[in-house]
């Protein structure tokens, strides 16, 4: 007579596996990557005419070279002071025939407005540090978001990052419009 083996009751452990499968998935946190919010612009239609030459003035030129040296329209500058000069050439508040020019827009919930036309053209070297890239992007968007804010107070008395109607925020992107042009990196020297 063949002799009878005890049988393993396996059912308990496979509750205790999917608990602790439950235990670790509730548990356990994943990073979210975070990066720059900017939106892309639409690609360009083969068939469109060629944008119109900007002038000179209107172009606030950043370099940053390979050592994370930081020039600002041909001088070097900290980046400390990077903020507060982008403020300035945006809103040239002294008419500077060499900074900006300004246009006259009627702005819905704003009225008439003077809109800078400047443009801020943001060049890397490839060997440009990621740390650098990252603070010189965060002080210009830091510098329009400043404007932003000014303008906001000044015609909603709430912060731009305050404001809760669609409109009102449209109202102030086209007051003062998120205008930097980054340029592909390349070796920009010593």
């Amino acid at each position: 007579m063949a002799r009878m083996r005890p049988e393993i009751n396996a059912g308990s452990m496979a509750d205790i596996a999917f608990l602790l499968l439950i235990f670790f998935l509730v548990t356990t946190t994943m990073d979210v990557d975070i990066g720059i919010t900017r939106m892309l612009p639409p690609p360009i239609d083969p068939n469109a005419p060629p944008p119109p030459p900007v002038r000179e003035r209107n172009v606030f030129v950043v370099l940053v070279d390979r050592h994370d040296r930081l020039m600002v329209e041909g001088q070097i500058t900290s980046i400390d002071r990077l903020q507060t000069i982008t403020k300035e050439f945006l809103l040239n508040p002294h008419d500077d025939p060499s900074m900006p020019e300004k246009r006259i827009d009627t702005i819905p919930h704003l009225g008439k407005m003077e809109v800078s036309r400047g443009i801020i053209s943001l060049q890397n070297d490839r060997g440009t540090s990621y740390e650098m890239y990252i603070s010189v992007q965060n002080e210009l968007a830091a510098a329009i978001m400043d404007i932003r804010d000014d303008v906001s107070k000044e015609h909603f008395g709430l912060e731009f990052s305050e404001l809760r109607d669609q409109e009102l925020i449209d109202a102030i992107r086209s007051a003062v419009p998120m205008a930097i042009s980054e340029a592909e990196p390349k070796d920009i020297g010593d």
